[in-house]
């Protein structure tokens, strides 16, 4: 990347950043799997500069482009509500998983094995409030058709549906959570992207079960990871997740207000009830029967000697 391009890419994400809330903490120059040019920008709230996350664009991306430029200050502004969450990397499945997300390395690239695919890597760790020690190296691949659909293959367009497909593979038990191991796949296809609706589909879930997950969402990024501070209730990637509308969360949050559960802060955030953490036995159960069921069982039998072949 030229220097002038640096400059003009530095710019306009500044000035983005800004008018989102946040501001730039630094920039540094970085390199994609294919070891082409990238510029890493870490930013932070404005309120509290301490709050930060990394943000990946590779050489050439024009964010005022018309194309691109309304879901990258989509992007911004939805990072600056999440940042206000005292664990933003973290997010839950609805089996119970609480995660993180980490060391995704930005753009997609071309798969190198010879596969018409585009690849994104990253890493994904239980947070149970424990020693961090199970996780899982993932390798998301986008298909051909399903690249059709994703304007651009950077992380503002991107890192939403990606997020929800490692929850969704989770929820399937299609991807185990372990001590050290080998990067495993994360298919991501058309399966999951309602062509007439132009847009991502991954659970198709009722109100009870989003009044469960939002309520597990406060007592694990709150209550027992965020030290009782306010988590981000509206979260368009919950949204997604669950196919649901942010209104209907809203609904939903306020239901748990009602019932004891939550204490709403700022209408869109909320911190736990003593009520809601003396459910800590409940989804300590959740969490293990989620785990065992990620453990793969095709081979016990062989394990013990018990085959054929």
């Amino acid at each position: 990347m030229s220097i002038e391009a640096q400059t003009v890419l530095a710019e306009q994400v500044a000035a983005t950043a800004q008018a989102a809330g946040l501001v730039v903490v630094s920039t540094a120059e970085g390199k994609d799997f294919s070891d082409r040019p990238t510029t890493r920008f870490t930013l932070g709230l404005a309120a509290d500069p301490a709050k930060t996350q990394l943000l990946e664009l590779s050489s050439g991306f024009d964010i005022n482009r018309a194309d691109l430029a309304a879901v990258v200050k989509a992007y911004l502004a939805e990072a600056a509500k999440r940042l206000k969450s005292p664990r933003p990397d973290c997010y839950l499945t609805l089996g119970g998983l609480p995660l993180s997300f980490d060391k995704f390395a930005w753009p997609f690239h071309a798969s190198s094995s010879g596969a018409d695919s585009s690849l994104v890597h990253g890493e994904v760790w239980l947070e149970d409030g424990k020693e961090r020690l199970l996780h899982a190296k993932v390798a998301a691949s986008m298909t051909v058709t399903f690249r059709e659909v994703v304007t651009a293959p950077e992380q503002p367009f991107a890192e939403s549906f990606i997020y929800n497909a490692v929850r969704k593979i989770l929820d399937q038990g299609q991807l185990e959570l372990v001590k050290s191991g080998n990067r495993q796949p994360v298919p991501v296809t058309t399966r999951y992207y309602n062509p007439k609706q132009k847009k991502f589909v991954f659970n198709d879930t009722t109100e009870a079960q989003r009044r469960e997950f939002l309520a597990a969402k406060v007592y694990w990024l709150s209550g027992v990871l965020g030290a009782g501070r306010p988590v981000w209730l509206l979260d368009p990637r919950d949204a997604q997740y669950l196919d649901t509308t942010l209104e209907d969360l809203k609904k939903t949050a306020h239901a748990l207000a009602t019932e004891g559960l939550i204490l709403l802060a700022e209408t869109e955030y909320a911190v736990p009830t003593d009520a809601l953490m003396a459910r800590h036995e409940r989804y300590a159960d959740d969490l293990a029967q989620a785990l065992a069921f990620t453990k793969p069982t095709f081979n016990e039998d062989m394990r013990a000697g018990h085959t054929n072949m």
